[in-house]
């Protein structure tokens, strides 16, 4: 069975003299362009235009875009979903918001979205008002707002490798520059390390993952202080799994007052299993809220949009009921990959980064060929797996194992 995978795009590095830990592998990216921006025959024949054809910006040119493959197998554990189902009481109540909304769609949707901010800022509680609210098209959306209000042309955005992957894109859309900087060989980051990095980095722009994808980390509020106090710039605590770390662990929205350059983006997309919605969200100083509709567009989340989210968040313990279950299932394929002879890293996420991975390529295809869909992140002898229903994990550790110690060997069946 064929599987998409392509090049990796690069990335700037930067690293502390000082130190030495793992640099970025840069980001994967696992689809290939279309047949019409690669150049190749059209249908009746002709030949289309390519890239390099076109009056791209020149610090677009030799980049790929951000893909990960979505291909029709029985179970696709690579993109980090929520691989359980809506409850069907919450789909109804979603439909039928969405009917009554359609009955408007004539008209343009409240730019304000007052309804879907008040819903979040209850949902968040902290003593959060709706005015330190704001939301639009994915938590990706929300990340390039902050970036096109604070980033741009001969700025620099910062982020510590190994990372999300989006990052680099976002930042370089805006024209402006990404740097990477490092972590621990365990992916960890202290707080002296973290301030140091930025200090010397001065970033306008600084994203702090928590708990970080790809790899699974938590990080600690010390660390999210020391580098709010080591720079001037924008530091964005981006929660889009926080939902999955353990109940008594604090989240960066307690650090928000008085620090008006903080910012904690969550998602729907994850624990809320509306990934397909995209609607991503963040909390901050009204200040900053403001900063933001200078540059995003007029009308931006549409009313559908809205009157779903808004449905879901009225139903939000029976959406976070299945967060119990995945969590178990994250520890069940942790203590199973490490029985396996695997390497799992601490995870507060919904997915688990395993090393001891002898050829990533050839496991990720021998599972791919056994119908099972993990992600390869680029980084060494790893592999990323979501952490789904008790029917898909088992189907993940069992085909594992049936590749034996270490994984998939070229030449061996």
């Amino acid at each position: 069975m064929p599987s998409p995978r392509e090049p990796s795009s690069p990335v700037r590095r930067f690293r502390c003299p000082s130190t030495s830990r793992l640099g970025e592998t840069a980001p994967r990216s696992d689809r290939k362009l279309s047949s019409e921006a690669a150049g190749r025959p059209l249908y009746d024949g002709r030949v289309s235009a390519s890239l390099d054809d076109l009056p791209l910006r020149p610090d677009l040119r030799g980049l790929t875009p951000y893909g990960a493959p979505q291909a029709p197998l029985p179970v696709a554990l690579n993109v980090n979903e929520n691989t359980h189902p809506v409850p069907e009481e919450v789909a109804d109540d979603i439909l039928d918001s969405l009917a009554h909304a359609l009955r408007e769609v004539n008209r343009y949707p409240d730019r304000e979205f007052t309804a879907l901010r008040e819903g979040f800022a209850d949902y968040l509680g902290h003593g959060l008002a709706p005015d330190q609210i704001w939301a639009a098209n994915g938590s990706n959306e929300v990340l390039q707002h902050i970036l096109q209000a604070f980033a741009g042309p001969e700025r620099t955005a910062f982020g510590f490798a190994p990372t999300y992957s989006m990052y680099p894109l976002l930042t370089r859309a805006t024209g402006a520059t990404y740097v990477a900087g490092t972590r621990g060989v365990d992916y960890t980051i202290s707080a002296g390390d973290a301030a140091a990095q930025i200090e010397e980095a001065a970033p306008d722009v600084t994203f702090l993952c928590s708990p970080n994808n790809p790899t699974g980390t938590p990080l600690g509020l010390d660390v999210v202080e020391a580098v709010y106090d080591a720079t001037d710039g924008i530091v964005i605590v981006d929660e889009a799994y926080q939902e999955f770390a353990p109940r008594d662990a604090r989240s960066a929205l307690t650090l928000l007052p008085g620090r008006e350059r903080l910012v904690v983006s969550r998602t729907m997309s994850k624990a809320f299993a509306f990934a397909g919605a995209r609607v991503g969200y963040l909390a901050a100083d009204p200040a900053l809220i403001d900063a933001l509709r200078l540059v995003r567009l007029p009308y931006h989340l549409s009313a559908l949009t809205q009157a779903a989210a808004v449905a879901a968040l009225r139903h939000a313990p029976a959406m976070l009921a299945m967060v119990d279950d995945i969590v178990g299932q994250r520890d069940r394929i942790s203590a199973t990959l490490d029985a396996l002879g695997y390497e799992p890293f601490e995870s507060w996420t919904n997915f688990v980064l395993f090393a001891g991975v002898d050829d990533p390529a050839a496991t990720w295809q021998g599972l791919y060929d056994r119908g099972v869909l993990v992600r390869d992140v680029g980084l060494p002898r790893s592999l990323r797996v979501t952490a789904g229903t008790e029917e898909e994990s088992t189907a993940f550790l069992d085909a594992l194992a049936s590749l034996g110690d270490g994984g998939a060997h070229p030449g061996r069946s």
